[in-house]
């Protein structure tokens, strides 16, 4: 097989295995009130049927690009296919909402082993020439994917079932499963060990909390199914940190956060995915459920907020290479919490959907804003070589952010309100959409104190070539994510640039 058609190969591959799993990230928020009213699921269900896929994810993210390192890109990469596929399939025929949740699991195991090396395969694959057009392509596939979820996840359920948006995956994935064996060519990185231990802390530590928020208000706070998990979840976190510490090879080596850029970027994402995760959640539920529309009709109705990447971070991508990304990040920060804020004082009932609209623009506008420059303030904020393990952890934190923000605003919205009513619906999303805005508000504040950055020359291959990287390219328009900053002010992180 010749190089072009090699490349070519990989790339269709590839792309087809990215959007999938990419889609796979919004378009169940859709179904929600689908599988809520077919399998009886109550809210806490409905958490755990959107985190258990974010979680396992966020959590083995990591983990999936180091096996594929040691043990072969493609072998591993056809795994994670094999374990998506067979995810949505399960999702697709589970007869309860606990069978639903184990699935997506799966399905969540599989996006975090696949998802990764799909930039790397495609990396390799192609020549240094070409790599930051395809890199680029690829990166807008994957952001397509998320901004159609909700729209692609009405159509299916309204069309067919909510079982659909499981079963579209599978004759996919079983289509795809051979043409990657036989057309993709094997390699491998560096062989590291494996964080074994610091994998089994962290997932269980992060699953007893969010255990513990999820079922705080119908359980009770201090009940022996809530209270224990709880504590048990941060002193198991608590373990993995100081583990990390002394760890030959940690899953998040902690010296990264010696950067303030750093620090401060991570914590300013982690709040952004946990405002508008735990806010999209509930508000898609809203307008099915209290306003009446079809999932379609629904899906149509959030374009003006999840497309809006599409349009905007382009232009975003330019003005942060021109500007840096401080002031985009602050900017989007800023548009976001106002957006969320103005959703959650004219909600109502019988509120006119034109009048949600300015706010779905705000919203998305400001998302955009944020998406295109936080790769690059990211990757600047480190030495060249750590850049795959810093951007692979911003996109944990980054999930593990909407993973709370759900959990948490789930919480309040139980606490205020609840699905008895139009009116308690809106009681309960009123509030916990505030809370998001608070906290997405918080993050802008944060941003303000990141240091400038300046773009950093082009490297000789103009392309990120790490398998951490693949999700925050697929969440933000490539072109601006895939260059790489440094940062320029910031004496701390200068020294260890000097290093």
């Amino acid at each position: 097989m010749s190089t072009r058609s090699r490349s070519i190969w990989t790339f269709v591959i590839t792309s087809v295995a990215l959007f999938m799993a990419s889609l796979d990230n919004l378009v169940v928020t859709t179904a929600l009130p689908s599988i809520r009213e077919h399998l009886h699921a109550s809210l806490e269900g409905l958490q755990w049927t959107v985190n258990a896929y974010t979680l396992t994810f966020a959590v083995l993210l990591l983990t999936g690009a180091t096996l594929g390192e040691r043990y072969g890109r493609r072998r591993l990469f056809v795994i994670g296919l094999g374990l998506f596929t067979a995810g949505s399939a399960g999702a697709a025929l589970a007869p309860g909402i606990g069978e639903l949740v184990a699935a997506r699991a799966v399905q969540g195991v599989g996006a975090a082993i696949l998802i990764p090396l799909t930039l790397t395969l495609l990396s390799a694959a192609v020549a240094p020439a070409r790599r930051g057009l395809a890199l680029g392509a690829w990166g807008a596939v994957g952001g397509l994917a998320i901004a159609i979820g909700p729209l692609v996840g009405g159509a299916v359920v309204e069309g067919a079932s909510w079982q659909w948006i499981f079963w579209l995956n599978v004759p996919i994935g079983i289509a795809l499963l051979p043409v990657a064996w036989a057309r993709l060519t094997e390699s491998y990185g560096p062989a590291t060990r494996l964080d074994l231990r610091g994998v089994t802390l962290a997932s269980l530590g992060l699953f007893g909390i969010v255990l513990g928020v999820v079922r705080g208000n119908d359980h009770g706070w201090t009940s022996m199914t809530v209270l224990p998990p709880l504590v048990i979840g941060a002193l198991l976190v608590a373990a993995f940190l100081v583990w990390e510490t002394r760890a030959p090879e940690p899953m998040l080596p902690l010296r990264l956060f010696r950067s303030r850029g750093f620090t401060l970027t991570n914590t300013a994402s982690l709040l952004m995915f946990f405002g508008m995760f735990g806010s999209i959640f509930l508000l898609a539920q809203f307008l099915q459920v209290v306003q009446g529309y079809s999932p379609l009709q629904a899906g149509i109705r959030t374009l003006p907020w999840t497309a809006m990447p599409v349009l905007v971070a382009p232009i975003a991508g330019i003005l942060s290479d021109r500007i840096g990304g401080r002031p985009l990040l602050v900017t989007g920060l800023a548009l976001q919490a106002i957006g969320l804020g103005w959703l959650a004082a004219v909600t109502s009932p019988t509120v006119a959907y034109a009048t949600l609209v300015p706010a779905f623009v705000v919203s998305g506008v400001g998302m955009s804003l944020f998406f295109a420059p936080v790769a690059n303030v990211v990757l600047g904020s480190v030495r060249r070589e750590e850049e795959g393990i810093a951007s692979g952890a911003n996109n944990a934190i980054r999930e593990l952010g909407g993973v709370f923000g759900i959990a948490v605003l789930g919480a309040v919205f139980s606490a205020r309100g609840g699905y008895t009513s139009g009116a308690a619906f809106v009681s309960g999303l009123s509030a916990a959409v505030w809370v998001g805005a608070a906290a997405v508000a918080v993050a802008a504040v944060v941003a303000l104190f990141l240091p400038r950055l300046r773009k950093a020359p082009a490297t000789s291959t103009g392309a990120v070539t790490s398998a951490a990287d693949a999700p925050a390219v697929a969440q933000a328009e490539p072109v601006a994510a895939l260059a790489a900053a440094e940062p320029e002010g910031d004496p701390e992180a200068e020294l260890e640039l000097a290093r």
